[in-house]
């Protein structure tokens, strides 16, 4: 997996998973944001990431789309 993007409340987190999925995001954002990403400290709009995920399987990258979780409490 190249690059993983995870749904949460507040939008779509994106984990980079290889050097494949970090330099190809480093073509989609800014210099200044990819300290942030190599991270996961990025959120995105879940919107545009469903158009992220859609641009980079069309360009090769594996991509993990987790859509929402919630953890349920142990009885």
């Amino acid at each position: 997996m190249d690059i993983c993007l995870f749904e949460k409340r507040n939008g779509t987190q994106i984990e980079p998973n290889s050097i494949h999925g970090m330099l190809w995001l480093q073509t989609h954002f800014e210099t200044s944001h990819w300290e942030s990403i190599s991270n996961n400290l990025v959120l995105i709009p879940t919107k545009d990431a469903h158009m992220l995920c859609e641009d980079a399987m069309n360009a090769g990258i594996n991509v993990n789309f987790i859509h929402s979780l919630t953890q349920i409490d142990k009885i």
